[in-house]
This record gives C-alpha cells, sequence and structure tokens, in this order.
C-alpha cells in the first residue's frame, strides 16, 4: 500500500505564488482617497464692517466663573479705524455706568499667511495689552479664541461676533474652565452706527 504524501510545491511555484497573490491582493485593496481641507477664505475685509463710530451697550459679569448673577451696565461709544489699507484696525471704547468707566483698545493684526486674525486688547486703566485671540470669520459669524489664567486657573476664552448687519452688531465674550465643554458668558455688548448729520 502506498503512504500519502502531501503535495509538495517547487520552490519556484512557491515563489511565484508568494509574489502574485499578494499583489493581487493589494491591487483590490486601494487606501481611500483623502480630500484636503478647503483653504480658509481671504479674510482681510472681516472688519470692514465695523469702520466708522457706534454707540454702545455693555453689561459684563461682575465675578466670572464664581457663580455669580450679578451684572453691571455700561453705556457710551466706539470708533474703529482702517491701519494699513484694512490689515490692521484699532478699535476704541470708552463707556461709563454706575460701577465707573471703561477706555479700552482693540488692535487687530491680520496674517495673510493664514487668512486668520488676532485681537489684542489694552485697558486704560492699566496700560497692558493683552494675549491675542487668534480667529476669523465665516458666514458672517466671527469666532476667536485664547488661553489665558483667572484665578490662578487655565481657562479658555472667546469672543463671538454675530448679527452683523450695516447698522448694528453685537460681540459676546465668554470664559471656560473645563477646556471648552461648557461656556460661561461675561461681556455681552450691542452696538448701532451713528447716523451722521446729513
Amino acid at each position: 500500500m502506498r503512504a500519502f504524501r502531501p503535495f509538495r510545491a517547487s520552490p519556484l511555484l512557491l515563489g511565484l505564488a508568494l509574489v502574485l497573490i499578494p499583489a493581487a491582493g493589494f491591487a483590490q485593496i486601494a487606501p481611500p482617497a483623502v480630500a484636503a481641507p478647503a483653504p480658509r477664505p481671504d479674510g482681510q475685509h472681516d472688519f470692514d464692517f465695523e469702520f466708522g463710530d457706534w454707540t454702545t451697550h455693555i453689561r459684563r459679569l461682575e465675578h466670572p466663573l464664581t457663580g455669580s448673577t450679578s451684572w453691571v451696565e455700561y453705556d457710551g461709544s466706539s470708533i474703529v479705524r482702517k491701519v494699513w489699507g484694512g490689515q490692521a484696525n484699532l478699535g476704541e471704547i470708552d463707556v461709563s455706568g454706575p460701577a465707573g468707566r471703561i477706555q479700552g483698545l482693540s488692535l487687530r493684526l491680520y496674517d495673510p499667511a493664514t487668512r486668520q486674525w488676532s485681537i489684542r486688547f489694552a485697558n486704560g486703566r492699566d496700560g497692558d495689552l493683552g494675549a491675542p485671540m487668534i480667529g476669523g470669520f465665516r458666514n458672517g459669524r466671527g469666532e476667536f479664541y485664547d488661553q489665558e489664567t483667572l484665578g490662578g486657573r487655565s481657562i479658555f476664552v472667546r469672543f463671538i461676533f454675530s448679527g452683523v448687519t450695516d447698522r448694528t452688531f453685537a460681540l459676546e465674550q465668554a470664559f471656560s474652565a473645563d477646556g471648552g465643554k461648557t461656556w460661561e458668558a461675561n461681556w455681552i455688548a450691542t452696538f448701532e452706527r451713528v447716523r451722521s448729520a446729513a
């Protein structure tokens, strides 16, 4: 009786199989095409809507991220001027209320490479120019973010420009102490353009 012998492939056949089978498999499993993210639109004129004179009403939360619900209110003016042909601008506010007076300066600089703006704010009380908030506008809504320290803890800060028309817009500042999961508004400002005498 003949003993059963397993099939033995020649080294040449085995080598061809090892080369052809994976090659056929790889040809059928092509990696999916990954679309490149759309470039940000040119935002150099994002702030053009704000050039000119405005009246403003501001509500400020007295003690952010403490559970406080005590707000103070201010009324006054805002003026925004174009700098460097629109690649930068300066905004000034001068408001007063029962809690006192706030004089502030906002410097906005456009970076053509990233197509984003940085916003820095200085308070006339101390003259210190703050950390830049970075962002831009999409579909008439501006969002800007940075990270700061408040009461010894690191927080996120967010500005949102919304409701932009030729005559009005709103600005909200909010803080987050949980990495951006929740936000507490602490500065809510509405603006109305000053109509010319003509």
